[in-house]
């Protein structure tokens, strides 16, 4: 995936560390930064029988929470502290499997908000399968 229309920005790679690290539930979970650069970011955690639901899948709101932070970090590393005003998940398939991964990345950075895409993996045996996309609307802070 390539972002477009993405303006440099002053956050670093060690700032978006460190939101892990005074975000609770962030923490909780497990978020792990794989890759980082401006305007795009992939997200990882080990999917835990406690983030599972009653069949065993990753429960929906975890996945939810990956596509959900894949947009607004991949947006932050583009125009600094965001939230996110939207999102719409489409759920493909189940999370099956030991990991989840998620890549976000921006698709249009405006003055006001950004408009950043995602989707969510999820690794068995080494194996990825898209699991699930989304498309959010980020507002800066």
């Amino acid at each position: 995936m390539t972002a477009t229309s993405v303006p440099k920005s002053d956050l670093s790679r060690e700032q978006l560390q460190a939101v892990i690290e005074i975000s609770p539930f962030t923490k909780w979970v497990g978020t792990e930064i794989v890759d980082f650069a401006a305007g795009q970011v992939k997200i990882a955690i080990d999917l835990r029988p406690d983030l599972t639901q009653h069949h065993g899948f990753g429960h929906g709101a975890i996945v939810g929470y990956m596509a959900d932070t894949a947009c607004a970090w991949a947006a932050a590393s583009a125009v600094g502290d965001v939230v996110t005003s939207e999102y719409k998940l489409n759920l493909l398939a189940p999370a099956v499997g030991q990991r989840l991964t998620a890549v976000g990345s921006v698709v249009k950075a405006g003055s006001r908000q950004v408009v950043a895409r995602a989707d969510v993996f999820a690794v068995k045996d080494g194996a990825e399968k898209i699991v699930a996309t989304a498309l959010a609307t980020i507002a800066r802070v």
